[in-house]
């Protein structure tokens, strides 16, 4: 008994200590772990020759490095946070850690907690000074208007101008000649700088960008005899890196015809700045073509002028309707890719848009991964009632999802002034950009030859693309997006709850109406660019009501499994 109480008291000591440190104990890991499964992609690399194979290694090293900088980026203390938990051994602490890229795990409740001895997250994250409020630097940005660029540059970091800060970033300029060659003028207004200063990322994140930039190099000289546009396409991007300048990237990403590989390498979205919404944060994402699947889906789109010259509002443009597009298998994503997105359309800079085109990334491994369309099954026959059972289909979520990238290309991409919409709507850009695309994809479907089966699968998969499981925060622009379209349905007669359940009937027969409705408040505000009226707008419909919200919330989290999902790739021996 006395050796069994030792154990025991051991035991309860070092849950205590763990919980006074800061670490969760283990059964608090387990609530979140239980309903977290795990996916893994292993497409096939066997056709890749010896030299392919050998540059998916650098670029997979390039992916733990941007990895290492996004978890930095969002969270200041993530990196070494994470270098003493691996000394800790805490396996269900670990996937908690990869789970949320950082140490600051959604809870249950969608709480954001820390779980590791480190500061509560803030909205600056680490690409502003951890304790600048937004208003602080309104305030700063509006005696010092000549340095709004700078400041709210998407690729910048911004610091307090400290002596200390000041002298860090002078000796990276002094240990790398060639960032002070690239960027003439940083160090004189570095030590001009008073009150706030941004650098650029090449500087913030000196030794990993090199480091890459050396990666990048050798990968495209391995790759050159084979492919030599995928090997132009690196050495770009390699400069871009230490430059900030991502045209000649992009340009040659977006009019390349890569033959086995693709990769998304850079900083793009916008997501998680929480504070401006304007900072892009760090992602990798490594693809091997479909060649045939790629040629098939190219011929059968097209017409694309015709959709934007129909879309409700009046400042259409002219587009370039042979966007490049392609069916790849993920290999390994990481930073702000990592997850089960399902695609991409890149870049996002309106200027290149317009010179160069985009290039559509559909991820097929993700697309048609078996447990994630069961999970989406299961909500959606939770949510509705039995007549509607059926109408779900995978074909649904492939044409959603393909359009909805493409519906990033249409519509507003300046308002009316000529601003970005970054920088006209700041924090609710993202949120706006989202459900446009959303509506877009609806519209487009709407007005094309579909068959009856797969616009019944594609009508299906926008209602269930609006359906929560908990109620959101404002800092996730999918999920308020989301929640805005649930509730505009609602009011136009699309769906309807039943009182006593809270199933779902659909009219599908006011599908294109309401759909119209809600595409053109959308486009409208993206063209007036008024960030007050924005914000009234999702004040107005981000309403969220126990009786209904939380009800049917509770029923999707009845029946969906897992709600979180960890992805593991066998390119890294996971």
């Amino acid at each position: 008994m006395r050796t069994i109480s030792a154990l025991l008291l051991s035991t309860m000591l070092t849950t205590a200590v763990s919980a006074q440190t800061g670490y969760w104990p283990e059964a608090r890991a387990k609530e979140i772990l239980a309903k977290t499964e795990t996916i893994r992609l292993a497409p096939d690399l066997s056709r890749l020759s010896a030299e392919e194979r050998s540059a998916v290694n650098d670029l997979l090293a390039v992916g733990q490095i941007f990895q290492r900088i996004y978890e930095q980026s969002r969270h200041h203390q993530a990196v070494e946070a994470h270098r003493k938990l691996q000394a800790l051994k805490r396996p269900d602490l670990l996937d908690l850690y990869r789970l949320n890229q950082g140490p600051i795990a959604t809870t249950l409740d969608n709480k954001r907690e820390p779980f590791l001895p480190v500061d509560p997250q803030v909205p600056a994250r680490n690409v502003y000074p951890i304790d600048a409020t937004k208003a602080e630097i309104e305030a700063f940005l509006a005696a010092n208007p000549n340095l709004r660029d700078e400041i709210l540059g998407e690729r910048t970091i911004v610091r307090r101008a400290t002596k200390a800060n000041v002298d860090r970033d002078l000796a990276v300029l002094a240990k790398y000649p060639v960032l002070d060659t690239l960027h003439p003028t940083l160090a004189a207004r570095l030590r001009s700088a008073k009150g706030f200063y941004a650098v650029p990322y090449p500087v913030a994140y000196a030794d990993d960008l090199m480091e890459a930039y050396g990666l990048l190099r050798r990968a495209a000289d391995k790759l050159a005899p084979s492919d030599e546009e995928f090997a132009r396409f690196l050495r770009n991007r390699a400069r871009d890196l230490l430059s900030n300048d991502y045209e000649s990237g992009d340009a040659s990403w977006v009019t390349g015809r890569f033959k086995n590989l693709n990769a998304e390498l850079g900083s793009y979205e916008t997501y998680d700045d929480a504070l401006f919404g304007v900072k892009a944060f760090h992602a990798v994402s490594l693809l091997l073509a479909d060649e045939k699947e790629t040629a098939a889906l190219r011929q059968r789109l097209g017409g694309l002028q015709a959709i934007e010259d129909a879309l409700p509002y009046t400042a259409h443009k002219r587009i370039r309707e042979d966007i490049p597009v392609g069916v790849y298998d993920v290999i390994a994503d990481f930073g702000q890719a990592r997850g089960t997105n399902t695609a991409t359309i890149l870049p996002n800079d309106a200027l290149f848009s317009r010179r160069y085109g985009r290039t559509i990334l559909l991820r097929r491994n993700i697309m048609t991964n078996p447990q994630i369309f069961a999970a989406s099954e299961r909500i959606w026959r939770a949510a509705t009632v039995e007549a509607h059972h059926a109408d779900v289909a995978s074909v649904g979520d492939f044409q959603r999802t393909l359009w909805h990238e493409i519906g990033h290309y249409l519509g507003v991409d300046r308002d009316k002034q000529g601003r970005t919409l970054d920088v006209a709507l700041e924090d609710y850009a993202d949120a706006v950009e989202e459900m446009k695309a959303d509506l877009v994809s609806l519209f487009a479907l709407h007005r094309m030859q579909v068959d009856p089966a797969t616009l019944r699968a594609v009508q299906s998969s926008g209602i269930r693309r609006t359906l929560q499981n908990v109620q959101p925060r404002r800092d996730q622009p999918y999920q308020t997006m989301q929640l805005v379209q649930f509730n505009w349905f609602l009011d136009k007669g699309l769906i309807a709850a039943d009182p006593a359940t809270g199933r779902l009937s659909i009219r599908y027969e006011r599908y294109p109406e309401t759909v119209h409705s809600l595409l053109q408040e959308v486009l409208k505000l993206q063209h007036e660019g008024d960030k007050a009226a924005t914000a009234a707008f999702f004040d107005k419909w981000t309403t969220w009501r126990p009786e209904l919200h939380d009800k049917l919330a509770a029923r999707i989290r009845e029946a969906q499994g897992a709600r979180f999902r960890i992805v593991r790739y066998a390119a890294l021996g996971e």
